[in-house]
């Protein structure tokens, strides 16, 4: 894979793109006139989007009906020489629609632990959590066992 990015002004502005053609505006957060995303505001949005394109392929081949998919990522940023790099994140997912919530932790588990290959990138240096949302409810091992006929 190759990407390309092209300097706008005579600033931080650059317009990546990568093999299929499609603009992404990046620039420096600390500049007067913002015109696009920093890198590390990619970064993160990059784990969100892994993430959602593995949860939902997941769980329309198990047949579940996503009907809104919503994630906000959260970084924590540590110190590393004159570096700000991530040391966490927090990922939060809210799905909606008459999902099963067993299958969506299973979805979330086999996309964080084997999928994505954003997360996996960053394994070992950067610790990613995450939690679930169905219709509003937090969804855990905990709840999914209190949901089963005893």
């Amino acid at each position: 894979m190759k990407v390309t990015l092209n300097r706008l002004n005579d600033d931080y502005h650059f317009i990546g793109q990568g093999p299929n053609g499609i603009p992404v505006s990046i620039d420096n957060k600390g500049e007067a006139t913002v015109k696009g995303a920093s890198p590390m505001e990619l970064l993160l949005m990059a784990i969100g989007g892994c993430n959602a394109i593995d949860i939902i392929y997941v769980l329309k081949k198990q047949r579940q009906i996503v009907t809104s998919y919503r994630v906000a990522v959260e970084g924590t940023r540590g110190d590393f020489r004159k570096a700000h790099p991530f040391k966490s994140a927090h990922v939060s997912i809210y799905l909606e629609g008459p999902i099963a919530h067993a299958k969506a932790l299973r979805a979330a588990s086999l996309s964080f632990e084997q999928y994505c290959s954003v997360s996996m990138t960053l394994a070992g240096a950067v610790t990613i959590t995450y939690d679930v949302y169905v219709n509003g409810a937090h969804v855990t091992p905990d709840s999914i066992a209190a949901e089963q006929p005893q």
